[in-house]
């Protein structure tokens, strides 16, 4: 009887652990879900909706929106995105990421003392992605016209109250806004005060980007009235961007202030519609955008997990978190010599990367007493019936221990009075979400990025310009297939997610931050698939995060990104006998009292034929539903 009582207990605990009560509610709707990473960007949404909008137009309005409000992006950044089509029951993938402008090669960048392109200013810029991607998923998919979707993020460019993160990113980064004049002329409302940023709550204007977004809606009602289609219109306004007026004050801004932007880049630049990737996790399909992302290194993580009994393990167990550790080192390591733009030779390894056979050879590195930090590069070449090019390449790199000099990390979005240590701060946040659903069964997943604070804007367009050029590596020996070039897209950590189950919509989930977005995706997953939380509770759960993984933003040195072998960041709640126990394994431990995200997601619930949605405590992020 004692046996069967201490049994029951455990249970009792382990459940309780993951099933407890949410910070915040979980959402729920029968017409539509709204959910991105501020408060004013889901009304947004919310706004397009009951104006009889779809779900691509709803997830538009709140890209806008996010991007009119500085939430760790412009739009001069670039707009990843997968969208579930109802009419075809297939998910596509948008691929409206920048590409390296003319005269981005390695030399330019190593004769300026460069290791990697620079963190800011117009020669961290790639050419802008988020308006070609906008205009082309609401031509093709959405259902209103440009003018009603940018309406909200029109008024919010006439003035709309500022929120106290971005004010004061705008107030810490002051001195480097000033090297950039126009720039210094958006963000600092109170130039020669001592707070020269505005305050909390402010009425902030944005006039030269409300001109830029007035001329995108002229376009497209000129269109309109010579006769051209809704589609039609909305192009002649990407037109407009991409070779007309808007494109010439960009290219001149950037020029101007160092950059190498020339019209032809813009002209050239076209956002694709591509085939996503996708592996099956025990009869559910997990899809990702392609490996000009990071988000087939999920897809990995999942091989290799479904060689384990998970639920045994516990949830957050030392041996559950032990095999996520281990699982995420070898995956990364794959991604960090692997993954590159797909449009440019090489090859990536796709095929063999994503096999289970491949992940099951994988699976057997794992060993269980301690953390291995020889984990490096595996060969996929085998699993796709060909020889790898690189074993030389791999043989003569070895994988870097020595983590003494790895003391920098992305500077993006310092959130004041954190917890969390520079490092960790600025490896975990960055970048926002975009989730939406409507009941025709449209359902969008986006990861937008770029232009975040301190943003070099383009001349008198009130466009930020990206950061992105800083995922590029100039040493083939880090990464060959992710080498800067003219017209080249840089691996990004930008990476939506979708999952399907019996052949319907049964997630959708996105995560903001940098290297940790597929570490809090999957583990977000399992949550969901593996220990039977609910989406909230899923969003909210404490996650482990690995520093075991090269830097892919950030940092002037090679040295700067180098990996920290057995280094790992745990929630403030972990036992303490899960902490002894992985100190033994050879661990490093980090903590902090949210350790999640912050993740957005929408779950599909068919037996009721509703929507749950969760959104994130970690932040900012809000979502609408009805």
């Amino acid at each position: 009887m004692k046996r069967h009582f201490t049994l029951c207990l455990l249970i009792v605990t382990v459940l309780s652990a993951y099933a407890q009560q949410t910070q915040k509610p979980v959402l729920h709707g029968k017409n539509w879900m709204a959910i991105t990473g501020k408060p004013l960007a889901a009304t947004a949404g919310a706004m397009t909706f009951q104006k009889g909008g779809n779900a691509v137009d709803a997830a538009c309005a709140m890209l806008a929106a996010t991007c009119t409000m500085w939430d760790v992006l412009s739009w001069g950044g670039e707009t990843q995105a997968l969208i579930y089509n109802p009419k075809t029951k297939k998910v596509i993938a948008i691929n409206a990421l920048g590409v390296a402008p003319t005269g981005a090669t390695p030399k330019f960048f190593k004769n300026k003392g460069y290791n990697f392109p620079p963190e800011n200013g117009p020669l961290a810029a790639t050419t802008p992605g988020t308006p070609g991607g906008l205009l082309y998923m609401l031509a093709n998919y959405g259902t209103l016209s440009l003018e009603q979707v940018l309406a909200p993020a029109m008024e919010m460019a006439a003035g709309y109250p500022i929120e106290a993160q971005t004010a004061n990113s705008i107030e810490k980064n002051k001195d480097l806004i000033k090297q950039w004049p126009y720039s210094k002329k958006v963000f600092l409302t109170h130039p020669g005060e001592k707070r020269e940023a505005p305050e909390a709550g402010e009425i902030f204007v944005q006039k030269d980007l409300l001109q830029t977004l007035t001329k995108l809606v002229e376009a497209e009602r000129t269109a309109l009235k010579n006769g051209k289609s809704r589609k039609d219109a909305i192009m002649a306004a990407y037109d407009r961007f991409y070779t007309g007026d808007i494109a010439k004050e960009i290219v001149r801004g950037n020029r101007e202030q160092g950059g190498l932007f020339t019209m032809q880049d813009l002209a050239k630049w076209k956002p694709i519609e591509e085939e996503p990737l996708m592996v099956n996790y025990k009869g559910i399909d997990v899809y990702k955008l392609q490996q000009w992302t990071q988000g087939p290194v999920m897809l990995q993580a999942l091989n290799v997990l479904e060689n384990f009994d998970l639920k045994s393990m516990g949830y957050n167990s030392t041996k559950y978190i032990h095999t996520l550790y281990q699982t995420m080192n070898l995956t990364f390591a794959d991604r960090d010599f692997y993954y590159g733009d797909s449009y440019f030779a090489p090859e990536e390894p796709m095929k063999g990367l994503l096999s289970k056979e491949y992940a099951k050879q994988r699976a057997s590195l794992i060993r269980y007493d301690k953390n291995n930090p020889n984990i490096g590069p595996g060969d996929p070449y085998p699993f796709e019936g060909k020889k790898n090019p690189y074993l030389k390449l791999l043989k003569k790199r070895g994988f870097e221990l020595d983590t003494t000099k790895r003391n920098f990390a992305p500077t993006h979005d310092i959130r004041n009075g954190s917890s969390m240590n520079e490092y960790q701060e600025r490896l975990w946040l960055g970048t926002t979400t975009v989730e939406a659903a409507d009941k025709e069964g449209w359902v969008v997943s986006i990861t937008p990025s770029g232009g975040w604070l301190p943003a070099c804007i383009a001349g008198n367009t009130g466009v930020g310009m990206s950061q992105r050029m800083q995922s590029f590596v100039l040493d083939a020996n880090l990464n060959p297939f992710n080498v800067v070039a003219p017209g080249k897209r840089p691996r990004v950590t930008l990476t939506p997610s979708m999952a399907l189950k019996d052949g319907k919509p049964f997630l959708s989930f996105a995560v903001q931050g940098g290297d940790t977005q597929d570490q809090n995706l999957l583990q977000f997953f399992l949550n969901v698939v593996e220990f039977g939380m609910n989406v909230q509770q899923a969003s909210e759960a404490a996650n482990i995060n690995t520093n075991q993984l090269w830097l892919s933003l950030g940092g002037t040195k090679t040295d700067d990104r180098k990996p920290k072998p057995g280094h790992i960041l745990l929630h403030d709640s972990t036992p303490e006998t899960v902490r002894n126990e992985l100190k033994k394994m050879g661990y490093t431990l980090s903590f902090d009292d949210r350790t999640s995200g912050p993740i957005n997601a929408i779950y599909f619930d068919w037996k009721h034929g509703s929507f749950w949605g969760g959104s994130s405590n970690h932040g900012e992020d809000y979502g609408i539903g009805w």
